[in-house]
């Protein structure tokens, strides 16, 4: 029998357990089913009473109760402090109190049917079950106290109090005593549950003792006492209003504590969700163009990153992930934050744009995939970033920060992954989507709306939180250091740098990416509103969007439709890449805005970058010059690229600068002795001989025009440099040696997979075969036997081979349908509804009802054989 059958009180018609409930749903309403418990079907149930047995399991229970919004948790609580099974109207005065409460009328409806569609509570209106293992976890006990503040039945108080105490409690209490304890217990539950007797039984106690009472009506509801109680306290042991659990301990009993509250479970009920707040509302066009600035620079941050480890970045820490000071640098060269750049570098590696290269000295670099991501067009690399971010699991919020065994979190590190997190970020953005266009919301509201949503992700709300848990409190008095919280403002903030928002409101391209309507696909500006929530304000357009329908994540052909949709929408956005630049006569060039990319790779190695920002400088000098002359660029192709990209003629202190450069570039030369250094003016070498700055090169003269050094060439290059001089490096042969920057690229390499919270939600095709197989199955389970059928109850039917030969020969000639156990080479038995076809060879070939397939089944593995009652299909 399921555990959650009552087969002795339960009326005829009404279903008696679980299961049963759910054989009477639809099809469209078992997928509902599946489709928000996705661990129901994973494996798929042989049959409708396997799935009800899964469903009340503790750990999908737990999942379950995890989604619920607040005001049906508060709900299921109320039910399992209700009587079981439980009418409507008792659960509606435990919700609404003694004085009606339109709103909370209104609201438990909708709330009542989403416990229902998830098989948390079944059974008709005027016998509610809420499901056993739910019942446990949300029942008060002395270990979990309940979130309603509420304490044991008197019935559960008394379980171990003498029969003697208890007709003293009576007679203290004004009631005529009884022959037993389970009487004299119905007769004080009916004085405390009667409105009348109570308010006369209260109006004697001393006002301390009413204090008392006050104190513990909210909870928690026990107490402690001493062994010799003052009079107040023992005025309300006398009587019940009080009852011992523990030495030293009371506890006020369920039923005084309704009647004191006016028959609440809980002190403040929200059926509402709580609204979101405008923090500043712009024109949608001001967003647009502020979003479309971020992200250009997101994409400039990003190439800017990987182009600092072009040649190989930071060394992989033994444990994986980068190490303080590699972080330090990075943020240093980005001119950023810790914090920021961990996100940059996070991001790059959820794009698949960058990787450890897994050489034996394991290093950071990029991928070739970023090879082809700088070929693409600008919004379509944006929008590759954007879809990664959505979609990863890991949180760069959290660098830095401690894992379990106190290790510190680092960046692309292992610890960072968060299933939780691809959820809160579609939420968040699905809650800016449903305000006006251009209006942001403060953080404060969202972080409320998120926790009236999932209020058992919250630590206070978690009825197996401990009560000394330390936690912050934030707006409504729930703590902002939950996991769910700071994965919203990390949401709030990253949005922002990566352009999906501007200045805090949800952009077009923005909306398009999460697949929302905008004004350019729904005709107005405002019809990009999705509440999924009931207190949201929905345009008229809007009214038929069921309130708790969240926004979820997009398939693959949706999402890459919605993806075409956003660049469209950000591309005129985004700036036009220019082809020239403004020289200026004190060594600069100014970039009036972005470069195309030839222009931009060029000039950074002619010039260094001095300042970024809405125009960027830069600054030539020798030794920027000397690196372009290093890259193999004569000084007659640096003349004529200025000047094909200059809108302004080329200064000529940039001409001397960069002549002279070239004049003095590769007047020495420099090779490998251990190194030596060669010239043709040996006046030049008896210079450098004279300077005392290059005793650390321990130069001596071989010739007249050679000098040689006890140090490798690399080293001898920088330090005649940083003398003045300008070297070359030349080969064996003699030739001058071009040293351009080496690419240093990881074998390819695939972005990381998001860590799924549970399994994946089904598809349309999943969803379809494991009702199938479930209605199938139960069909099989439940189909009437004869009445000398040779099985049991539901156990497999049981015959002998003969018996099951001469049965499926018979049924080939007859064509009824048969009843047979099966156990396949796993040892898995199933039972199975068949229409033998062809019995030979030890194998019976028949119509499977079960898997509505024709199928092939040896026999030894049939472990009986029955036929089915008349008229069974």
């Amino acid at each position: 029998m399921s555990t959650e059958e009552q087969p002795d009180r339960t009326p005829e018609g009404a279903p008696r357990s679980l299961a049963e409930a759910l054989r009477t749903r639809d099809d469209r309403s078992l997928s509902a089913l599946l489709r928000t418990r996705p661990d129901l079907i994973t494996p798929v149930p042989t049959d409708l009473t396997q799935l009800a047995t899964r469903a009340g399991t503790r750990a999908s229970v737990v999942r379950a109760l995890e989604r619920l919004d607040h005001f049906a948790l508060q709900t299921a609580q109320a039910l399992a402090v209700a009587p079981d099974p439980a009418p409507y109207d008792a659960l509606l005065g435990l919700m609404a109190g003694d004085t009606p409460d339109e709103t909370v009328t209104a609201a438990l409806p909708r709330a009542l049917g989403t416990l229902r569609e998830q098989a948390l509570v079944w059974g008709p209106d005027d016998r509610l079950r809420l499901v056993r293992t739910a019942r446990e976890l949300l029942a008060p006990s002395p270990q979990h106290p309940s979130p309603t503040g509420l304490g044991p039945t008197v019935a559960e108080a008394t379980a171990g109090m003498s029969p003697g105490r208890v007709q003293e409690i009576l007679t203290t209490a004004g009631l005529p005593s009884t022959h037993d304890s389970v009487s004299a217990v119905a007769s004080l539950t009916a004085l405390f549950t009667d409105r009348t007797r109570m308010a006369a039984l209260l109006s004697a106690a001393p006002a301390e003792s009413l204090d008392v009472l006050t104190r513990l009506v909210w909870g928690p509801p026990y107490g402690q006492v001493t062994a010799h109680p003052a009079p107040h306290l023992r005025w309300l042991l006398d009587r019940g209003l009080l009852l011992p659990t523990a030495p030293g301990t009371v506890v006020l009993p369920r039923e005084v504590a309704l009647r004191l509250r006016e028959g609440r479970a809980h002190r403040e009920t929200e059926p509402l969700a709580p609204p979101l707040e405008a923090a500043a509302t712009h024109r949608p066009q001001a967003v647009d163009a502020a979003a479309a600035g971020q992200a250009y620079t997101a994409l400039t941050t990003v190439e800017e990153l990987l182009k600092d480890w072009d040649e190989g970045g930071p060394a992989v820490l033994r444990a994986g992930g980068l190490s303080v000071r590699d972080l330090k640098r990075t943020a240093t060269a980005l001119d950023v934050s810790e914090p920021i750049a961990a996100f940059w570098v996070e991001l790059a590696y959820a794009a698949g744009l960058l990787a450890s290269d897994g050489e034996a000295d394991e290093r950071y670099a990029a991928t070739p995939a970023y090879d082809e991501w700088l070929e693409l067009p600008t919004a379509e690399r944006w929008i590759r970033l954007a879809t990664a971010w959505l979609t990863a699991t890991r949180t760069a919020g959290l660098v830095g920060g401690r894992d379990a065994k106190d290790r510190t979190l680092s960046a692309l590190g292992p610890g960072l992954d968060r299933s939780a997190a691809p959820e809160v970020r579609y939420r968040v953005l699905a809650l800016l989507a449903g305000l006006p266009e251009g209006t942001s919301a403060t953080a404060d509201s969202v972080l409320a709306r998120l926790r009236w949503e999932r209020p058992l992700r919250s630590p206070q709300t978690d009825p197996h939180r401990t009560p000394s848990t330390p936690s912050t409190p934030g707006p409504g008095g729930t703590p902002r250091d939950d996991l769910r919280s700071r994965l919203a403002q990390w949401t709030l903030s990253e949005a922002e740098m990566l352009g999906v928002t501007g200045r805090g409101a949800l952009s077009s391209h923005g909306r398009a990416l999460l697949g929302l309507p905008t004004a350019t696909t729904a005709g107005t500006a405002d019809t990009a509103v999705l509440p999924a929530e009931p207190g949201d304000k929905l345009p008229a357009h809007h009214q038929h969007t069921p309130p708790t329908a969240p926004l979820e994540p997009l398939g693959p052909a949706e999402q890459a439709a919605a993806a075409v949709h956003a660049a469209r929408l950000l591309t005129p956005l985004l700036p036009e890449p220019l082809d020239h630049v403004l020289l200026q006569a004190d060594l600069t060039a100014v970039a009036p805005g972005p470069l195309q990319r030839p222009l931009a790779d060029t000039l950074d190695v002619l010039a260094d970058v001095e300042s970024k920002g809405g125009a960027t400088v830069y600054r030539f000098t020798p030794a920027s010059v000397r690196r372009a002359l290093d890259a193999g660029r004569s000084a007659s192709d640096l003349h004529a690229f200025l000047t094909a990209h200059s809108r302004t003629p080329v200064p000529q202190p940039l001409a001397y600068l960069i002549d002279d450069v070239a004049r003095r570039h590769g007047h020495l030369r420099v090779g490998a002795a251990s190194a030596y250094v060669r010239c043709d003016d040996d006046t030049i070498l008896g210079e450098i001989l004279a300077d005392k700055r290059s005793a650390p090169l321990r130069l001596r003269r071989l010739a007249p025009t050679v000098l040689a050094a006890q140090t490798d060439p690399a080293t001898l290059l920088d330090g005649l440099r940083s003398l003045g001089y300008a070297p070359a490096a030349e080969s064996a042969e003699g030739d001058v040696l071009i040293t351009r920057a080496h690419a240093h690229r990881t074998p390819p390499r695939t972005a990381p997979e998001p860590v799924p919270e549970g399994p994946p939600p089904p598809d349309d095709t999943l969803l379809t075969a494991a009702l199938r197989a479930i209605r199938a199955g139960d069909r099989a389970s439940t189909a009437p036997r004869k009445a000398t059928a040779p099985a049991p109850g539901g156990s497999l039917p049981r015959t002998s081979s003969a018996e099951t030969l001469a049965t499926m020969q018979a049924a080939v000639l007859t064509g009824e349908a048969l009843w047979i156990g099966y156990v396949n080479a796993e040892g898995s038995a199933s039972q199975r509804v068949i229409a033998p076809v062809r019995v030979e060879g030890g194998f019976v070939t028949a119509y499977d009802h079960t898997a509505d397939e024709v199928r092939t089944y040896p026999l030894h593995r049939v472990t009986g054989v029955a036929e089915l009652a008349d008229g069974t299909p």
